[in-house]
């Protein structure tokens, strides 16, 4: 059944977070990511604090609950004492703060008159210092979609977080080459009404943060979160959505989630369900002869198995609330967070998993629950058990009101899962150590003169200027290489159309094949259109050629090494004449309809050599010859 959004109230808006191609924020260090083992580890423990106004932020407490340490993995070649938190920011960096006013402008946006470097509470672990630096660089904004303008509420400058390689049970493993990188965040207001145009608006912020020209490409360098509610329900801030095609199912499910936390909290309030008490009970000595091997597990390592009664849940815990993943999923993730287990037992399901009947008899008689009582186990540890139930009944319990803000992970299928609660205004205070930083109209009126041009205009005047057509233009107009192919074209009397589809076709197909061709620089793709200029290469030897040039040669080399010696017209004459003696079978057979089968013979023994279209030419005049003879015969 689909969902009336409008008549659910649905409200969307998305942050989308790009790194820009410089080096560091606050420091001189490359913005460069490694792979091979750090040489240096440095384990540290963070702890929330009070902000200026002497509160502490609910999500940073939740992050301290989890108790774990940070385990950093330190490279020299991209990493300093700033990053290690070991020395003061230096000076922000003048370039990626050009950039984050330039992609302001673009986006229509008013910059403030003096920058202020901000502190934001975070205590995961993927800042050292438990903060990360944030500067607001403009506000009102606003993009143009298919649905009409969207507002761009904020745009800010800020340094990007360490990055997560792995986790136990103790320590969580970051590394440092990715801190500090800087990212320009754009905000929109919550302007979106259905799933669609979110992911069509976040894809042309991305294409004119591009157009800028000085961005960072690929996995992982732009980001997008998104905040969602819904009438009666709660703002949700969904984190690390890498694929903009998912964002129309995150916010479907998402939806459908709340209306089924919505539904869960009238159907407890029919039941008369009023409060969930804390009321944890010890149950081990029930399953000291049990065949679940997770609870015998746990006994067997001296731990404990815990109860809690849920008054009228009975049957509302195995609620579906989104496409595999239930009610008791949602608190089986509370419990993780809060109490480090690895999930719930809950009535729902049980007898099941090893727990018999009998088992379950005997622990709701111990809890006194009733018929419409659900019960919740944890079987670890005594305080992690604690820990994880106290989660779960605070959970239950704020489902008898409906939704909570949360902030929440993306997660590959579509769906989405708890991370910690929506962070308040205590995560945000000043950095101390940073002189506010005054933005005057001299600057921006420099930076007003040198804006590129908007990708709609560029897509524009490559089809009318170059004759591209409308696929390809899009595709370079976007492109990195945008820039080298208007060199190009430039320089060269060769067609666009070709040094559109070499920069973009030809080089992807060579990748894709395992071509290293990163290496192939700019002067080799120049040279290689001075060649056909010069009548010295043909059109169809270019994929030969940068295969070989990848391999460390010349292009002079590579054309050597190849046989792509030029033929001469004359040259060209025999080998067709000679081609058409010998399939003489075929031309008599199939006539003029043998121009492609003697095409693609003809293109096996001067590919590379000779263009293509002076062989169709040749070609061509050579049956039209034969075809005369045989209609005056």
């Amino acid at each position: 059944m689909a969902l009336d959004y409008s008549a659910l109230g649905l409200r969307v808006g998305f942050e989308v977070h790009q790194e820009l191609d410089t080096h560091k924020l606050f420091c001189e260090c490359p913005s460069t990511l490694r792979e091979e083992e750090a040489p240096l580890k440095v384990k540290r423990r963070l702890r929330p604090t009070q902000s200026e106004l002497g509160e502490v932020d609910r999500a940073a407490i939740v992050e301290a609950i989890k108790g774990k340490g940070f385990r950093y993995h330190v490279y020299p070649e991209s990493t300093c004492l700033v990053e290690l938190d070991d020395e003061p920011p230096h000076s922000v960096n003048q370039d990626a703060l050009d950039i984050a006013l330039e992609i302001a402008l673009l986006l229509g946006a008013k910059p403030v008159d003096e920058v202020h470097v901000m502190r934001k509470t975070v205590i995961d672990g993927s800042n050292t210092s438990g903060f990360q630096r944030t500067m607001l660089i403009a506000t009102e904004g606003s993009l143009e979609t298919k649905k009409g303008t969207v507002r761009i509420q904020t745009i800010c400058l800020e340094e990007d977080a360490a990055r997560k390689v792995g986790e136990d049970l103790e320590l969580i493993d970051y590394r440092l080459d990715r801190l500090g990188i800087p990212l320009v965040e754009i905000a929109t207001g919550p302007d979106f009404t259905d799933p669609q145009t979110p992911a069509e608006a976040a894809l042309k912020v991305g294409q004119l943060m591009r157009a800028a020209g000085k961005v960072k490409r690929g996995i992982g360098t732009i980001r997008q979160d998104i905040n969602i509610s819904i009438k009666d329900g709660a703002r949700q801030e969904i984190k690390g959505i890498q694929e903009l095609a998912s964002i129309p199912t995150i916010i479907e499910r998402e939806v459908k989630r709340q209306l089924a936390l919505l539904r869960i909290r009238e159907e407890l309030k029919k039941r008369g369900a009023t409060e969930v008490e804390h009321n944890v009970v010890n149950v081990s000595k029930f399953f000291h002869n049990t065949r679940c091997k997770v609870i015998s597990s746990v006994l067997a390592r001296q731990g404990t198995v815990l109860a809690v009664k849920l008054p009228k849940f009975a049957g509302l815990i195995g609620k579906e609330l989104q496409p595999g993943r239930r009610f008791g999923t949602e608190l089986a993730d509370y419990a993780k967070v809060y109490g480090k287990v690895g999930g719930i037992f809950h009535t729902d399901e049980l007898p099941g998993y090893g727990i018999s009947a009998e088992e379950v008899t005997k622990v709701r008689d111990a809890l006194k629950a009733t018929a419409d009582d659900a019960i919740v186990i944890v079987a670890a540890k005594k305080g992690d058990a604690e820990k994880a139930l106290g989660a779960v009944v605070e959970s239950a319990h704020q489902a008898l009101f409906g939704v909570p803000e949360e902030t929440r992970r993306a997660l590959p299928d579509g769906n989405t899962e708890f991370m910690r609660p929506l962070p308040g205004a205590a995560r945000m205070y000043v950095e101390t150590d940073i002189p506010p930083i005054g933005i005057d109209e001299k600057k921006l009126e420099h930076i007003k003169k040198m804006l590129p041009e908007l990708p709609e205009q560029k897509l524009g005047r490559y089809i009318e200027e170059y004759r591209l057509s409308k696929e390809l233009a899009e595709r370079i107009s976007l492109s990195e290489n945008s820039r080298l192919f208007e060199e190009l074209v430039k320089k060269h009397t060769v067609e666009p159309t070709l040094i559109a589809a070499t920069l973009e076709e030809t080089l992807v197909s060579l990748k894709r094949e395992g071509v290293a061709v990163g290496v192939i620089q700019k002067t080799v793709l120049d040279e290689i259109f001075s060649f056909i200029d010069r009548g010295e290469l043909a059109k169809e030897a270019i994929p030969d050629v940068l295969r070989e040039v990848a391999k460390g040669v010349s292009i002079q080399e590579a054309v050597q090494r190849l046989g792509l010696g030029r033929i001469t017209e004359a040259e060209l004459s025999k080998i067709v004449s000679d081609t058409i003696q010998e399939n003489w079978a075929l031309v008599e057979k199939r006539g003029k309809e043998a121009m492609q089968p003697l095409m693609g013979i003809l293109m096996e023994k001067v590919r590379g050599r000779v263009d293509g279209k002076l062989v169709h030419q040749l070609l061509e005049r050579e049956l039209q010859k034969f075809e005369f003879r045989t209609e005056t015969s």
